[in-house]
């Protein structure tokens, strides 16, 4: 699979900085700052989306190596059927 070091990074990174809003967004809602707060809530919301939207295109990159397999292994297996019919 390409690329799955830096996909995994991101989606590592991405999770972890939507976390740290969110205690951010704690700290700050614990100040009575709730403008603030519900702003970093946004804001981890927002990049917790990123990493999201990166494991779902890990995801399909998975499926469609998993299909393209299964399509070869058809062939396979029905080039043998029609070798069988032919004798």
């Amino acid at each position: 699979m390409e690329n799955l070091e830096m996909i995994s990074f991101k989606i590592i990174s991405c999770v972890g900085t939507a976390k740290s809003s969110y205690i951010e967004a704690a700290r700050k809602a614990q100040e009575y700052e709730f403008d603030k707060a519900e702003e970093l809530i946004k804001e981890g919301d927002a990049i917790y989306i990123k990493g999201h939207e990166a494991h779902a295109s890990l995801i399909q990159q998975e499926a469609a190596e998993n299909f393209k397999a299964f399509a070869q292994q058809q062939i396979v297996i029905f080039k043998k059927f029609q070798d069988i019919e032919n004798r």
